[in-house]
C-alpha cells in the first residue's frame, strides 16, 4: 500500500506521455501567441510560454487545482476525522493525479508523509548554529539546500535513463514535504518562543502537526491545512513557481529547486504582500483609535487615502475579475472562528466599502479583494504575530505545487529552459528608431 500513490502517478504519467509526444511532433510550429516589446520589458507579462496542468488562474472564477475551483477542490477532498477541513496529504494526492483521492488512499498517503517527516540533526545543528536574528526565510531556505546531500535523484541519475528521472524527483518530493512542516515550526520555536521545541506527534496529518509543533490550539490545524491549501500554487508564471521550474529545467534536484523558490517568494513584490496588507490596517486601526468604523467613516477613510495617492492594499489582482476565492475561503472561517475579532471587523468593513469606491474612481481593472487581504489577520489572531514567518507559511504550502509541477516536468521530458534575449538596438531596429 505505500506505493499506491506512485503507482497511481505512474500509471497517468504513461497514460499522459503520447498528448505531449504528439503536440511536439505533429504540432510543434503552431503558434500559440505573440510577444510584445511591451511584454518583453516589462517582465514578460502576459507571454504565453509554460505548460502545467496542476493549475489554471481562471479570471472568472479564480484558481482551479487539477480543473476543480476552490470551492469544489475543499468539498469533494476526504476531511480529516473532527475537521472541517481536508487532509494536506489528500490535497497533494489531488495536485499529482487529477483525481480526487478515497479517505482510505488518503490515510496511505497520509501515513508515508509521517513516515519520511524526521529532519537529519545535522539540519537541526545547522539552524541553530545561525544567528538568531537571522531572517526565518534565510533559515528555511539554509535548511532545505543543506538536505541536497539527501537527494535520491543525485543518486540515481547515472544509473536511470530519463524516462524514470520522475520517479526519484517523486521521492525527493515527498521526502522534502514531509519535512517542510517541522522545519518551520521548529524555527518558529527557536526564534520567537523561547527555543521551546515541540516534537513532532506521529499520529497527526501534516496540518495538524504543524499546528501542534508551533504549540497553537484548535481550530489553528484547520488554518493549517487551508492556508497549504490555498497557497500552493497559482499557475506556473509567478516568481516563486518559475524559479523552482527553472532551476529544476537544468536538472537540479528538489532541494536546490525548492530553495530557489524559497528566496523567490522572500522578495517584497511577492511573498510579503500579506504582511504588509496587516500592517497597513493595523495602522488604520490607530488612526481610529481603535473604534469600530461605520461603513459611512470607512468610506471616507479609504476616499481620503485614494485622495491622497495612496493604494489600498490587498485590493486588486493582475487576472482575477471578481474576489479572489482564496480570500472568500478564508472569509467563510473568519465568520466562523473572527467574527468579534477587531482586526477582523476591519477587515469585513474594508470588504464591504472597497471595491464599490474603487469601481467609481475608474483605475482598477479588478476592485475585489485578493487572498493577502485577509490572510495575516487570521495568523494574527491566533497568536502567530511575527511578520517576518508569515512567508515561511506561504513556503510550506508554495512547495506543495511546485513540487507536483517539478514532477510532472520530469515525467514529461521537459527541457532546460532557455528563452532569447534581444538588445535594446535590435528593438529599436523592429520599431524604426534610427
Amino acid at each position: 500500500m505505500a506505493e499506491l500513490l506512485k503507482e497511481k502517478l505512474e500509471q497517468k504519467i504513461n497514460d499522459w506521455r503520447p498528448r505531449t509526444t504528439k503536440l511536439l511532433k505533429d504540432y510543434g510550429d503552431v503558434k500559440i501567441g505573440e510577444v510584445t516589446i511591451a511584454q518583453a520589458i516589462g517582465g514578460m507579462r502576459g507571454v504565453k510560454g509554460l505548460v502545467t496542468d496542476i493549475s489554471y488562474l481562471d479570471p472568472v472564477e479564480g484558481i482551479r487545482f487539477r480543473g476543480y475551483t476552490i470551492p469544489e477542490t475543499l468539498e469533494k477532498l476526504p476531511k480529516v476525522p473532527g475537521s472541517n477541513m481536508p487532509y494536506v496529504e489528500g490535497f497533494f494526492y489531488l495536485l499529482l493525479t487529477g483525481d480526487i483521492p478515497t479517505e482510505s488512499e488518503v490515510e496511505v498517503v497520509a501515513k508515508e508523509f509521517n513516515k519520511r517527516k524526521q529532519v537529519p540533526n545535522y539540519v537541526i545543528d545547522l539552524l541553530r548554529a545561525l544567528p538568531r536574528d537571522t531572517h526565518p526565510m534565510t533559515m528555511l531556505s539554509t535548511a532545505v539546500v543543506a538536505m541536497q546531500r539527501e537527494s535520491e535523484f543525485v543518486k540515481e541519475y547515472h544509473n536511470i535513463s530519463k524516462h524514470d528521472y520522475w520517479k526519484p524527483t517523486y521521492e525527493d518530493a515527498l521526502n522534502l514535504l514531509a519535512k517542510l512542516p517541522s522545519i518551520a515550526a521548529y524555527i518558529y520555536r527557536m526564534k520567537y518562543r523561547g527555543d521551546t521545541i515541540i516534537a513532532p506527534d506521529p499520529n497527526l496529518d501534516m496540518g495538524g502537526n504543524f499546528a501542534h509543533m508551533m504549540g497553537v490550539d484548535k481550530p489553528y490545524d484547520d488554518v493549517s491545512r487551508l492556508y497549504f491549501l490555498l497557497h500552493s500554487d497559482h499557475e506556473s508564471g509567478n516568481v516563486s513557481a518559475h524559479a523552482g521550474h527553472l532551476i529544476s529545467s537544468a536538472l537540479s534536484d528538489i532541494y536546490y529547486s525548492i530553495g530557489g523558490m524559497i528566496n523567490g517568494l522572500a522578495g517584497p513584490l511577492h511573498g510579503l504582500a500579506n504582511q504588509e496588507v496587516l500592517m497597513w490596517i493595523q495602522g488604520v486601526m490607530d488612526q481610529m483609535d481603535h473604534k469600530i468604523p461605520t461603513e459611512e467613516e470607512m468610506k471616507k477613510f479609504v476616499w481620503d487615502t485614494l485622495n491622497s495617492g495612496q493604494v489600498v492594499p490587498g485590493f486588486g489582482h493582475a487576472v482575477l475579475r471578481q474576489t479572489d476565492p482564496r480570500y472568500m475561503a478564508q472569509r467563510e472561517f473568519s465568520l466562523a472562528h473572527l467574527k468579534d475579532d477587531p482586526i477582523f471587523k476591519y477587515v469585513d468593513v474594508l470588504y464591504k466599502v472597497v471595491p464599490p469606491i474603487l469601481e467609481e474612481q475608474g483605475k482598477a481593472k479588478n476592485p475585489w479583494p485578493n487572498v493577502d487581504a485577509q490572510s495575516g489577520v487570521i495568523q494574527w489572531h491566533y497568536g502567530v504575530k511575527e511578520y517576518d514567518f508569515y512567508t515561511v507559511l506561504f513556503s510550506v504550502g508554495r512547495a506543495l505545487g511546485v513540487c507536483a509541477n517539478i514532477i510532472w516536468a520530469r515525467a514529461l521530458g521537459y527541457p532546460i529552459e532557455r528563452p532569447k534575449s534581444l538588445t535594446t538596438d535590435m528593438l529599436e531596429k523592429i520599431v524604426g528608431i534610427k
